[in-house]
């Protein structure tokens, strides 16, 4: 259905591909390269491709999705912020992913290294593989606290979407699991789908077709507001059961590298105003994968993107384990350090397809 969305947008828009690049002040000799830096099929394919779809009929030129997965997605950011500032290679993902990058270690980046070109709102969700006994979320942290570091949960890595909200659900219920991570979040929806795992806390975009073909059941969306996805129950919101979860919006979209000529700039900025906030296809996705339109860009986008790097337990976690760092200060460490703060060297963690204990 998603690749049917993205076929609908290219057809209907494609006429009007010559006259529309026209009306920019920058116009792309070459084809422009998205680097998605997670596996194919996850949220952040899954949004950049239908974005692409979009850029290639306003700018009248190819956009080369090429995804580059690897320790919990800075190899494909940096790859981007080693490339020539020509306007021709730009990132994608969480905003949030680029503020915790310094803060976890992984990659030496802050939100001023970057423009931000926002378009959608996910949510992750606590599934579980159908085969096993969870019925409710209750269920599942009884057997957490039972068996503590035996509970598997599959996630893209400590820096993910989902590896973020299993550190929230294990700080804010108390509990200890084993964590499993893939290259992707569409691996890793697969290996709890198909039983290597039996909990995924990757995003709803993510696990939505899972849910649907009955093969994950989901017992909560980690934020404050059930979520209603299309064909399913409406999904409660973790709070229900835990009332004082912290809870933030995780917004994704396009980051192009500080640098970049600013006819470049001027033309996403008019791009995201007039095409990418008004698009149908990016408003049918949303409807049918439980996201939320959320076009934002500039400063707006950055100030948008600091909440949920502040309440990132992942990260936070990540910095209080190699700094030593008390857990009061762990949530404006995390602030300071995105915003460019100087940090201290850390050691680097384990990055990928590791069992990691949290």
């Amino acid at each position: 259905m998603f690749y049917k969305l993205i076929l609908a947008a290219a057809m209907a828009l494609m006429p009007m591909a010559a006259a529309q690049a026209q009306d920019y002040p920058w116009k792309p000799t070459k084809p422009v390269t998205i680097v998605v830096p997670w596996g194919a099929g996850g949220s952040t394919d899954q949004v950049v491709r239908l974005l692409a779809t979009e850029l290639e009929s306003a700018l009248g030129q190819t956009v080369v999705v090429v995804n580059q997965p690897g320790a919990s997605g800075s190899i494909g950011t940096k790859s981007v912020l080693e490339a020539e500032k020509e306007g021709y290679t730009w990132a994608s993902g969480a905003a949030k992913d680029v503020g915790t990058y310094a803060v976890t270690g992984l990659l030496d980046t802050r939100l001023d290294d970057w423009h931000f070109y926002l378009a959608v709102i996910n949510s992750s969700v606590i599934g579980v593989n159908a085969d096993t006994p969870y019925q409710t979320l209750e269920d599942l942290i009884q057997a957490m606290k039972a068996n503590p570091g035996t509970v598997t949960v599959a996630t893209a890595g400590i820096n993910s979407s989902g590896g973020a909200a299993l550190g929230a659900f294990s700080t804010g219920a108390g509990v200890e699991a084993r964590h499993v991570t893939y290259d992707g979040g569409n691996p890793a929806v697969i290996a709890t789908a198909g039983g290597e795992t039996e909990v995924t806390t990757q995003l709803a975009v993510e696990q939505a077709e899972m849910i649907r073909a009955g093969r994950i059941r989901p017992l909560a969306v980690v934020g404050t507001k059930p979520l209603k996805l299309e064909g399913v129950d409406e999904i409660p919101a973790i709070t229900t059961i835990l009332p004082d979860f912290p809870a933030s919006d995780n917004y994704f979209g396009i980051f192009v590298p500080a640098g970049t000529p600013n006819e470049v700039l001027q033309t996403l900025d008019m791009i995201w105003d007039d095409k990418i906030a008004n698009s149908k296809a990016l408003q049918d996705y949303a409807t049918s994968r439980g996201a939320i339109v959320a076009v934002v860009r500039g400063e707006e986008a950055k100030e948008a993107a600091m909440p949920a790097i502040k309440d990132s337990p992942g990260a936070c976690g990540s910095a209080m384990r190699l700094r030593s760092i008390r857990p009061a200060l762990a949530f404006r460490h995390a602030e300071r350090v995105a915003r460019g703060a100087p940090r201290r060297p850390a050691a680097s963690p384990r990055l990928s397809q590791v069992d990691d204990p949290v």
